[in-house]
């Protein structure tokens, strides 16, 4: 049985000018249906480019990439952002939340691209607020909320749609401790509980630890 995430020889390389700068210079792994993996390396090791492979924002320059058994690399830029709305969910460390909407709106926009009716929204972005202790707050706006509080917000907008994948990079980044760890452990629940495929990108090794497998990244490659 094939992996859900498979990554072949995976290069990227941006042209500079007369140059080209090699980002990733063949990744090979593979992530299993289920699994809690951190991405961990230096700033410039490649691990935000490779999230962005694997979350179908970006295309590898070379190599392969199946996920649950499909080659997808070479798709064209619809089908992709198909996929990418039915399969995967993200989180940053910046939230990007939109400040003019409530955390209920927030939460529900991945549904409105769906063109899910409102009602149905609705009920369904306040069953995800309540899955991430969030129900008190679900009219307040951003500016309205705690960094920790936003990014709950932001994690039950990425699960919204029923992803089989939550790409998070830097999660934990803009937070103080007690929060991320607080953010660090919502991730282990749902990926225990609800048996989501959780990637997080993160410099910190102690957040890392809790991963149930660690990918280290230098350099443009796994080592």
């Amino acid at each position: 049985m094939s992996s859900l995430i498979e990554l072949n020889n995976i290069k990227k390389i941006y042209p500079l000018g007369e140059y080209e700068l090699i980002v990733l210079k063949g990744i090979e792994a593979n992530i299993e249906s289920g699994e809690l993996v951190a991405i961990i390396g230096a700033s410039g090791s490649g691990k935000s480019s490779l999230l962005n492979i694997i979350g179908l924002l970006d295309r590898p320059t070379s190599g392969h990439y199946h996920l649950q058994g499909k080659e997808v690399s070479t798709l064209p830029d619809k089908e992709l952002a198909r996929l990418r709305n039915q399969m995967i969910g993200f989180v940053f460390q910046s939230f990007f939340l939109l400040p003019r909407l409530t955390a209920l709106q927030n939460v529900g926009l991945p549904l409105l691209y769906r063109g899910t009716k409102s009602a149905e929204s609705k009920q369904r972005s306040l069953a995800m607020l309540e899955r991430v202790g969030m129900t008190n707050w679900a009219q307040h706006k951003p500016s309205q909320l705690s960094g920790g509080q936003q990014q709950r917000v932001a994690i039950a907008r990425a699960l919204i749609g029923n992803p089989k994948i939550i790409l998070a990079d830097e999660p934990t980044g803009a937070l103080d401790s007690k929060t991320g760890q607080d953010v660090m452990e919502l991730f282990k629940i749902l990926n225990k509980d609800d048996g989501v495929t959780i990637i997080i990108v993160t410099h910190d090794p102690k957040i890392a630890a809790q991963c149930q497998r660690v990918i280290h990244i230098q350099d443009g490659l796994i080592n």
